[in-house]
């Protein structure tokens, strides 16, 4: 299935990035992506908890939420499998499952997950992110809108 091969690249690409930026100094970093023209800056950071550190000190619950979400994306992934059509839905789930396994890897392997880089804009300057974190905004957005215009189309 086509879908299980893009949760799988997704989650990888992401895994295979963080990777790479644990295995480089930590006095190297904060730096400039080469070719963004200053407007994406590489870190290297370990966030323990949720978004901005929340619950940090709480690992079990840390681990066990985003797992028990993940879990319930894949069943709904599984029930829509076995549906034709509806390819948006299955893409925006997988998509958002390949953030959520990546980032679930780093949580239960790690014990943070490893957030990499800025955007330097407005407030974004302020965020670190990882490519999991994009792609579980991506396919949510996805997700949100794919039921915004179905629900114009109804009416």
């Amino acid at each position: 299935m086509i879908f299980i091969g893009v949760i799988v690249l997704l989650a990888a690409v992401d895994l295979f990035i963080k990777s790479s930026i644990e295995n480089q100094e930590e006095s190297s970093f904060p730096k400039e992506l080469e070719g963004s023209g200053g407007k994406i800056v590489l870190y290297k950071s370990h966030n323990p908890g949720f978004s901005f550190g929340y619950l940090k000190e709480h690992l079990e619950l840390v681990q066990m939420i985003p797992l028990a979400v993940a879990a319930f994306i894949g069943g709904i992934l599984a029930g829509l499998s076995q549906k034709k059509g509806r390819i948006v839905e299955k893409l925006a789930l997988s998509i958002t499952l390949g953030g959520a396994i990546s980032n679930l890897y780093d949580r239960l392997f790690r014990g943070y997950v490893v957030d990499y880089f800025s955007i330097q804009a407005g407030r974004l300057k302020k965020v670190v992110f990882n490519l999991g974190d994009i792609f579980i905004f991506l396919g949510a957005a996805i997700i949100l809108i794919a039921e915004l215009i179905k629900m114009v189309r109804e009416r």
